[in-house]
């Protein structure tokens, strides 16, 4: 069995002397796994980092094996966010996100789709933190924990909505969140609406997210957040703080 086709680096593990074990992330074959011989090479390593999306090749003798993997590099993202702090956190958390939720060898096109088009905009100052936090999102969707904030859960209005029930996931108006607002999540405007996607509303986009994906998606795996995702929300924190600079 052969395959090839376009896919984004998840995951790699040392294996063995230069090798790494990989997932990659495929639109028509899913997380695949696989083993990159030469992997962790001078020569292999530029290719094989976690965010570059490949030209990948995998074959097998049997569908059941783990299989080889080779690749060509197509776009350098781990490179591009080399020297930004906050873009390579965000890179690490994403790729951690998908490959600790998408289910192995089965086809999520959208969540391909839109890991290619955040790791596209890696570069861009300021895009790719509230590209991640909209991309949680839509894989929250895809993986049927559906978020919804097209109107209140209360009133079925569509105005004013600030906040997120934890429980189902569905938006609250300012006005009908009332005595509950405490136990509330904050929706932050950039997720609803044209508001500005600065570092606090961000960190709310986090936290909403990473709520349902601790909650939900890891929880239904008995697992926890990644590191990569808890070190990227501490990072904000600390800026928001004043405790490092920006770059």
């Amino acid at each position: 069995m052969e395959w090839s086709d376009p896919a984004i680096v998840l995951s790699l593990t040392p294996y063995g002397e230069g090798d790494q074990r990989a997932i990659v992330l495929t639109e028509a074959w899913g997380a695949w796994h696989g083993l990159a011989r030469g992997g962790a090479s001078r020569r292999g390593a530029p290719v094989w980092q976690e965010g570059n999306l490949i030209a990948a090749r995998w074959v097998a003798r049997l569908p059941e094996q783990l299989g080889s993997l080779t690749g060509e590099l197509v776009h350098p993202a781990a490179a591009l966010a080399m020297n930004d702090a906050l873009a390579l956190a965000v890179l690490r958390s994403a790729c951690a996100v998908a490959a600790g939720v998408l289910p192995e060898r089965e086809a999520h096109p959208a969540a391909f789709l839109g890991l290619t088009r955040l790791l596209a905009g890696i570069g861009i100052a300021g895009a790719a933190l509230p590209a991640l936090v909209r991309f949680e999102v839509a894989l929250l969707r895809e993986l049927g924990y559906g978020l919804d904030f097209s109107a209140c859960a209360v009133t079925g209005g569509v105005d004013d909505l600030a906040f997120v029930s934890p429980r189902t996931g569905r938006a609250v108006s300012r006005a009908a969140a009332g005595i509950w607002v405490s136990r509330l999540l904050p929706l932050p405007g950039f997720l609803v609406g044209d508001a500005a996607a600065d570092l606090d509303a961000c960190r709310e986009g986090l936290a909403l997210t990473g709520h349902f994906l601790a909650r939900d998606a890891f929880g239904a795996r008995h697992a926890s957040l990644p590191s990569a995702r808890v070190a990227l929300y501490d990072l904000v924190l600390r800026r928001i703080n004043g405790e490092i600079h920006a770059g």
